[in-house]
């Protein structure tokens, strides 16, 4: 239960800047339609009727259930935003649970749309994150149980587990729906793939390097 007591706190610990991001709202909550194509219309979800709203419209069950590490880069991040928890609907918060093998990472990434603020509960984990052009300075430090750690906007970052034995984090973040763009999925597995000819000027590398790049990370 020591990680629901920490969440707890992580949550908790947001409130003062939990409308960093997204707008604040003009009612007491707006619970969202569950509705992909709502959504198009507007920047967030349509507000469902608040006559029809029940308590489940705010909760949310599972993050006890550590998530499934057995991946290349040997990390989960399970993650509470406004698609799976409708009642965060313009409330500026969103929450993840975030799982490491031994030796797993959590690739460099940004969320465009939200700073982070990360909790360790288990293990040790190396952390980083870089300032943008053109200073591109690396701020990094090593977290151990209790430890936090916040990751501005929009800057890449990255959690990568140093330790023999699994680690555990939980992370808030100040949006509801914050985005992820993880680099290297981003670069060299778009769809269409970015022309080879650009990859390969930008990284200053032969073409065959960015052929077996891309080759990595196509499905």
């Amino acid at each position: 239960m020591a990680f629901c007591f920490l969440a707890a706190i992580l949550i908790a610990s947001l409130s003062p800047f939990a409308y960093a991001s997204d707008p604040s709202p003009l009612q007491d909550f707006c619970v969202a339609v569950n509705d992909s194509v709502a959504s198009v219309f507007v920047n967030g979800k349509i507000c469902k009727n608040p006559n029809m709203v029940v308590a489940e419209d705010f909760f949310f069950s599972g993050l006890n259930k550590p998530g499934n590490t057995s991946n290349p880069v040997g990390s989960m991040v399970t993650a509470v935003n406004v698609n799976n928890l409708l009642g965060l609907n313009t409330l500026g918060i969103s929450l993840a649970r975030i799982d490491f093998a031994p030796y797993g990472i959590n690739p460099p990434h940004t969320h465009p749309r939200a700073s982070e603020i990360l909790l360790v509960v288990e293990g040790t984990l190396y952390v980083g994150f870089v300032t943008s052009n053109p200073g591109n300075k690396l701020f990094t430090k090593y977290l151990y149980p209790g430890d936090v750690f916040v990751f501005p906007q929009g800057l890449i970052h990255f959690q990568f587990n140093v330790g023999k034995t699994n680690a555990l984090a939980f992370a808030g973040l100040s949006s509801q729906n914050p985005g992820v763009i993880t680099i290297a999925n981003a670069v060299f597995g778009s769809k269409p793939p970015i022309n080879t000819d650009v990859l390969a000027k930008a990284f200053q590398v032969e073409k065959k390097v960015i052929d077996y790049l891309q080759a990595q990370f196509i499905n």
